[in-house]
């Protein structure tokens, strides 16, 4: 059996089944994260002639390959939000933000300092990378395509797509505190001026001056250009939606700024630019697909890491802290966060309790053990790994039911 055939055939059958079954699963409590990460595990045990996808041995492979998907799907978050940006009107994104991911990621790590053992480095960067909701597979508790109508988001799908795209770039200057933290000297504490005014201030303030810029730029060329040969929107070329990103992401990273924040903000800004074209959807829809393709990929990738390895030095403990985080702390965590804001509190409480964990976190384990030593980066991956197998396999049962159950008692509501 030649290994290129087999891959070409299984590449096949992956994107077919990425069209195929979103349809084929829809209303029944099975998520397609669930169907591809087991899907990944029978073909790399059944073929032992695949080679190992193992992110500590290929960590340059594991960091831009997670990078791609993640930006990817922040575009997509962006451009299918339809409420415009606001204090009051995103004020449940602004808590968990704000209050809710400071309190995971310090509890987080404080669980796998007293927990687990970890190092100080190590234990700030378990709890950094797990903090997030990932914009990748929380495909199912986000809102849909975009329709222009901002009444038409209920605050649990809004809450959980405009934190997922937000998040992953504020989790980032904690990542950066690990890192400096891991390769401190003599002096401990001598990076904390640095960090607070490079990479929390200015990597911010430039990714959003950045994401506004390239946005703004790429509206007033979609929508208002004079030469309608130029005005891209008339002529429906979705693969655009692809230089969005990559304009946003690669020019803001070149001037010093957090790529993953100007990507979302770049897609709001082109929203903004003329917020009921139809245009969004052709965007949107191209978007949408290339991000299924790609999380094919890496969930069958991660599938055959799980069944090749990747877990063998979880122990009890990480098992313990891992069940701990997805069904207690970020659920309590996000709760927390969530008192006194919009919404009833059984949409508060599904709020926080889907804060799904997914690729993002590896991009930040993998980006992170590239810039420094961490003691102990072998039962970090195992300890992050079986944490997303298990917020994959729970929320995706879970999704489907509880999010039907909301939506019966909203339609309820509203016609009482």
């Amino acid at each position: 059996m030649d290994l290129i055939d087999l891959t070409f055939a299984l590449v096949g059958i992956g994107a077919l089944a990425a069209g195929l079954l979103p349809r084929l699963l829809a209303g029944r409590p099975l998520s397609l994260p669930i169907v591809f990460l087991g899907l990944g595990m029978a073909v790399f045990a059944a073929v032992p002639a695949l080679p190992a996808p193992d992110p500590l041995a290929h960590p340059g492979i594991a960091e831009h390959l997670t990078e791609v998907v993640v930006v990817i799907a922040l575009m997509g978050a962006g451009l299918k939000l339809d409420r415009p940006i606001g204090w009051r009107s995103w004020s449940s994104t602004w808590r968990l933000l704000a209050i809710g991911m400071p309190l995971m990621i310090a509890a987080t790590a404080l669980l796998g300092w007293w927990a687990l053992g970890l190092a100080p480095a190590a234990a700030l960067l378990f709890g950094s990378a797990l903090a997030p909701t990932d914009p990748v597979l929380a495909s199912d508790v986000q809102v849909g395509e975009p329709g222009g109508a901002e009444q038409g988001e209920d605050e649990v799908r809004f809450a959980l797509t405009s934190e997922a795209g937000l998040n992953d770039a504020l989790a980032f200057p904690f990542v950066y505190a690990s890192i400096a933290i891991a390769l401190a000297g003599a002096d401990p504490f001598g990076w904390v001026a640095e960090w607070a005014l490079t990479d929390v201030l200015v990597k911010i303030a430039v990714g959003v001056v950045g994401g506004v810029v390239v946005g703004r730029g790429l509206g007033l060329l979609f929508f208002r250009a004079r030469s309608e040969r130029l005005k891209l929107a008339s002529h429906a070329e979705g693969f655009i939606a692809l230089a969005a990103t990559f304009l946003a992401y690669g020019l803001t990273e070149v001037a010093g700024g957090y790529g993953f924040l100007a990507v979302f903000v770049c897609a709001r800004s082109i929203r903004a630019s003329e917020r009921d074209h139809e245009y969004h959807q052709v965007l949107h829809d191209f978007v949408e697909q290339i991000e299924r393709l790609l999380t094919v990929l890496l969930l069958v990738l991660f599938g055959g890491a799980v069944v090749r390895g990747l877990l063998g030095p979880l122990t009890w403990p990480m098992v313990a802290v891992g069940v701990a985080l997805v069904l207690v702390v970020r659920p309590v965590t996000a709760w927390l966060a969530l008192r006194g804001a919009t919404g009833s509190g059984e949409e508060r409480t599904a709020i926080a309790v889907f804060g799904i964990r997914g690729i993002g976190s590896f991009y930040y384990l993998a980006y992170a053990t590239s810039q420094a030593p961490f003691a102990g980066a072998e039962q970090i991956w195992a300890a992050v790994g079986f944490v997303v197998v298990l917020s994959v396999t729970v929320h995706g049962v879970a999704a489907t039911p509880i999010m039907r159950r909301l939506d019966r008692g909203r339609r309820a509501a509203e016609i009482a």
